[in-house]
Order: C-alpha cells, then structure tokens, then sequence
C-alpha cells in the first residue's frame, strides 16, 4: 500500500464527486485498481474490480439527476484516508428529493487508486 497525503485524499475525492455529478461511471472506475473492493454498503459483498464499480456505477446514476456532493477529509493515516460526506439528487423516474449522508474509508494501492472502499450511509427523501 501507498502512503497518501490529505492532499492526495482531497484530490480523489474531487474525481469522486465529479464523476458522481456528471453521471459518469468510467470515470468513477477509473478512480480504483483493477484489484479493488468496493462496499457500497458494510454487509453486502463488494463490487470487484473496475469493471465491477463501473456496473454498478451506471445503475446507480442513471436513476440520478441534478448530483451535488460534498465531503469533508477527516483523516489521512498512511495509505488510509477519513472523510465524511453529503450527496443530494433527484432519483427518477419517481422525481423524489434523496439526501444521502455518510462516513466512507479508502484505502491507496498508489496515489489516485483507491483499492479498498467502504462507505457506511443513511438516506431521506422528500417529495
């Protein structure tokens, strides 16, 4: 594992949220190593892979609109980093209000891939 920086953390985050607020599932791949984890939520099997994230990916947002996201690094510890989150979108067809708040952990095979992901979440919707 790779030793990671806040701003290396905050960088990845970044391509994260942009990849989410465009819509983009190649791009959010792109983010991981070929060999990675991704836990959408803490007790369901991971999404493997790049290929993985990406199927999983283009489910999740083509049932998205109008994606804002924010988040908040709260901890950079070797290859590990900390960071709080919001996401709020239109799901559709439906057109309901979704608010997503969450806490998620990556750990770095390299600076810019992540290779473990867990993220842990609560969502509310509004008409």
């Amino acid at each position: 594992m790779a030793m990671i920086t806040a701003s290396d953390f905050e960088a990845w985050l970044q391509g994260y949220g942009k990849a989410w607020e465009s819509r983009d599932a190649a791009a959010a791949a792109r983010l991981f190593s070929e060999d990675s984890e991704y836990y959408w939520t803490p007790l369901d099997p991971p999404q493997r892979g790049r290929a993985g994230v990406t199927a999983a990916w283009e489910g999740a947002v083509s049932q998205q609109q109008d994606v804002r996201f924010r988040f908040e690094v709260l901890a950079v510890n070797g290859a590990k980093g900390i960071a709080s989150w919001r996401a709020d979108f239109l799901r559709l067809p439906a057109r309901v209000r979704v608010r997503i708040e969450g806490v998620l952990t990556a750990d770095f095979a390299e600076p810019g891939q992540c290779r473990t992901f867990r993220e842990w979440w609560h969502a509310v919707e509004s008409p």
